[in-house]
């Protein structure tokens, strides 16, 4: 057995926490090849997020399967534990297309394993999730992980790494692909946009990928993107009566005619998601 690469990390997850991340993974295309293998790397202390990624999954790319490594044996025990009381109790917990499926053929698209970012997979995943994961690194490790996780992916594959907080309202992400990073993400809930919860769209600053949470600050190009989409929220407050999603919308538009590379803003922004080149964001050396 390969010995699994990495560190036992705090293993917070919860229902929903990472609804958002999920999204993006379903709309990326290596996600619906046929009999793609996806990766929820670090799933945590209980099986939740991976049953809901292969939940949301299923409805785009039945074929797909999903499996779930931790480095720590006691909780992928667990995890396989709750993935066997859930078939039990009714397959239609992992989502409204496999009710008809068998309990062996789901047991054959959701699997849990010891393993880290070596990715001792039996197959090249198509798509690895890494949320919440590498926020309990250094940042003078990120650039050696992505390397070697972005080794182990099938031609195509992409790396999705990113934090999000604790009930996923407020998430960023990173893409990869073997070749290196290739778009940063924001997304927020975009109703609670302007409360509390979310008084600004930079209150994503707490919930940066590992990368970027210590380049915000002035000079660097992140902490440049967000004083410039706080500032396109602030100029946008006259859409405020028309609903936060309309405001939001006007802020994207504001970002794009600032000059700022917006990816996506189309399909996207209704999501309450902001995507950009990583080269506009990237730190400076």
């Amino acid at each position: 057995m390969v010995r699994p690469v990495g560190r036992i990390t705090r293993g917070t997850t919860g229902v929903n926490r990472l609804r958002r991340a999920d999204r993006w993974i379903c709309s990326l295309p290596a996600a619906r090849l046929a009999d793609a293998l996806v990766v929820d790397l670090g799933f945590g202390a209980s099986a939740t997020t991976t049953l809901e990624l292969f939940s949301r999954l299923n409805e785009v790319n039945p074929t797909a399967s999903v499996l779930g490594l931790e480095i720590n044996p006691e909780r992928v025990e667990l995890a396989r534990a709750e993935f066997l009381a859930a078939l039990e109790a009714d397959a239609r917990v992992l989502g409204r297309d496999v009710g008809a499926a068998t309990a062996e053929g789901l047991r054959e698209r959701v699997r849990f394993e010891v393993g880290g970012f070596e990715l001792a997979t039996p197959r090249k995943p198509a798509v690895v999730r890494a949320m919440n994961v590498l926020r309990q690194y250094d940042e003078g490790e990120v650039a050696d992980v992505w390397r070697q996780l972005c080794g182990r992916l099938a031609p195509g594959g992409m790396l999705v790494e990113g934090t999000s907080n604790e009930i996923g309202r407020v998430a960023s992400w990173i893409t990869l692909s073997a070749a290196g990073p290739e778009t940063f993400t924001i997304a927020l809930k975009v109703d609670e946009l302007g409360t509390d919860p979310i008084p600004a769209p930079s209150v994503v600053a707490e919930r940066l990928p590992k990368a970027l949470i210590h380049r915000n600050v002035p000079g660097e190009r992140i902490h440049a993107a967000l004083a410039d989409l706080d500032a396109a929220w602030e100029a946008s407050a006259g859409y405020a009566s028309f609903g936060s999603a309309q405001r939001w919308a006007q802020t994207v538009a504001g970002m794009r005619s600032g000059g700022w590379p917006v990816l996506h803003w189309r399909e996207r922004t209704r999501l309450g998601e902001l995507t950009l080149p990583w080269s506009a964001v990237s730190p400076k050396q």
